[in-house]
Parts: C-alpha cells; sequence; structure tokens
C-alpha cells in the first residue's frame, strides 16, 4: 500500500475521531444546560396546555375507581362514531371486563358477543367495521418528531397528545401500542373489529401491534386501575368466569354527563416549546440522582403530561 495513501487513511480517521469527540462534547454541552422534568413542568406556561375536549373524552367506571380516556382526533373515525353511539346507548354497563393479561393488555366487552341468541343488543350502532389502522400522513397535523432513531418504524413522534409514527415512502401515520393506548379487538381477519370489544395496553409497549389493529385514543388518568386489576387465570389472560371479575359500572361520553362531574384535566401541547424541552429532559436525565444520562429515548418511555386545571 503506498505510504502517501496510508497517511491519508489515518488523518482522515483521526479526523473523524476528533469530530467525533467535538460532536459528544457538544452534546454534553448542551444535555448539562438542559432542564430537569420537574423544571420543565414547573416552568411551563398555561398556553401550552390544552382542556379535555368533552366530545372526545370518556369516563370509565370501574368499582374501585373512574378511568379517564380520551379519543385521538383524526384517527379511526368509523370507530369512535361507533363508540360514541355505544356509549350513549350505555351499551357497556354491566359488562365485564374478559381479559387481564400479564405485561400486555385489559381488555373487555360482551362475554355472549359471538352468539347471536346471547348478545347484547348494539342498537344503531352497528357490527364489524373494515381496519382503521392508519391514515394519509398529509392529514396527520401538528407532528412533532422525536428525533431518536426507532426500530418499528422511519419516524415516530406526537400528534396532538398522542405517541405516531409515519413513513414518508407509503404517506402513511398511524398511532403506536404505548402504555395506556386504547384499541379494538378483532379475530383474525382485519375487518373483522369494532367498538364494541376494547383494550388498553397495560405492559410493555407491543409495537408489533402497530398497524395490526385500530387504535383510537389512550388513558389519561386512572391506569393504576387497570393495571392493577387481578390476572385472568385462562391462556393469554382471559378470566375463566368474567362474571366474577370487575364489572363496567358505568361507560359515558363527558359531554352525556354535567359539568360539575367532569375530570378537569390539561394535557400538554405536544407542539409546544414546552413539550419539547419536556423530551430533552426525559432523554437526559439531570436530576442528582442519575450518574450516566443516556443522551437517548424510545417513543413509549416519553408520557405526555397530564395535570389538574389551575384554577
Amino acid at each position: 500500500m503506498p505510504r502517501s495513501f496510508s497517511r491519508l487513511r489515518l488523518a482522515v480517521t483521526l479526523g473523524l475521531l476528533l469530530g467525533s469527540l467535538t460532536n459528544r462534547a457538544a452534546d454534553s454541552e448542551k444535555l448539562s444546560a438542559a432542564l430537569t422534568s420537574a423544571e420543565v413542568l414547573a416552568q411551563s406556561p398555561d398556553s401550552d396546555w390544552r382542556l379535555l375536549d368533552p366530545e372526545r373524552t370518556a369516563y370509565l367506571d370501574l368499582p374501585h375507581g373512574q378511568v379517564v380516556i380520551e379519543l385521538a382526533p383524526g384517527f379511526a373515525p368509523r370507530h369512535q362514531a361507533q363508540l360514541r353511539q355505544l356509549l350513549t346507548q350505555h351499551y357497556f354497563d354491566q359488562l365485564p371486563i374478559l381479559r387481564v393479561q400479564d405485561n400486555y393488555v385489559v381488555q373487555w366487552g360482551d362475554p355472549q358477543a359471538s352468539d347471536p341468541a346471547r348478545a347484547k343488543s348494539r342498537g344503531d350502532a352497528g357490527g364489524r367495521l373494515n381496519a382503521e389502522f392508519d391514515i394519509d400522513s398529509a392529514t396527520a397535523l401538528h407532528f412533532t418528531p422525536l428525533g431518536d432513531r426507532d426500530v418499528y418504524a422511519e419516524q415516530v413522534g406526537f400528534i396532538d397528545g398522542f405517541h405516531a409514527a409515519r413513513d414518508a415512502v407509503s404517506g402513511r401515520t398511524w398511532l403506536t401500542h404505548c402504555y395506556g393506548a386504547l384499541g379494538a379487538g378483532r379475530d383474525n381477519a382485519a375487518d373483522s373489529g369494532s367498538a364494541a370489544e376494547l383494550y388498553v395496553v397495560i405492559g410493555h409497549a407491543p409495537r408489533h401491534l402497530d398497524r395490526n389493529v385500530t387504535l383510537l385514543g389512550r388513558v389519561v388518568k386512572g391506569m393504576e386501575l387497570l393495571a392493577s386489576l387481578p390476572r385472568g387465570s385462562e391462556a393469554m389472560g382471559f378470566l375463566a368466569d368474567p362474571a366474577k371479575g370487575s364489572p363496567i359500572r358505568r361507560f359515558r361520553l363527558a359531554n352525556d354527563i354535567a359539568k360539575s362531574e367532569r375530570s378537569a384535566l390539561q394535557v400538554m401541547r405536544t407542539d409546544s416549546p414546552s413539550f419539547r424541552a419536556w423530551i430533552a429532559s426525559r432523554r437526559s436525565r439531570h436530576e442528582e440522582w442519575f450518574v450516566n444520562p443516556v443522551g437517548r429515548i424510545e417513543l413509549c418511555n416519553v408520557q405526555v403530561p397530564v395535570r389538574e386545571a389551575r384554577p
């Protein structure tokens, strides 16, 4: 190998090494200047928060407390319309929890749904729906990129308070299976699901389900009530006798109850400066306890902040 070429290769290698060290030093300076998560929340202005929309908020009342669910704007419109009809008809009231699978999902619905003679009437809500796994990216406004690489998608981020992913080649955007995501159960056929059987993710994010099940919202308060339910003893966490489990007392839209009974919750706007600062604070932790801030983060590890509305 010519000596001149060896010197050139050495110079290039050293240049890359020095560049890497310089970039790391710059990154370190940025990390040291970042706020802690608590500081971000304390300093965020009220304009960076939004109240839950009562038209897209539902209350799931269990014997041991209330779960607050927000429906995602722009996603799964047919499933959401059907769910609203079912809630207006009080379809879910007194139906049981069917499945509690450890580190996976809580699922509820009519245990007799497969038997037309015994199934609970859905009234005008209808039956099975076509799958709504994703939407046209051109309609997915206010996308805030996470900035970190993802295993399951070309790009991930947040839309209107919801974890999402998108692909430039297909031009599609979809919600992701993060902790607290609300989905519609289905059989093997893609178009066999409906809003009459729902589940919430209670474990490590099963992202392999993305674009395979219709997602339509997420839990914003009360996850501990679902995650602490007794696990089902049958295969896949199904309850041997759902009638002995936790019944759903009521499942209602916020619009259908008095304002005095609604939760006064605010969600941090994911298109706000405060949320970008929040992502940075979660990516590299600067609390005293942390010895080695990582400097990167996975989508589902960034929970969107929720708080009680200030007086």
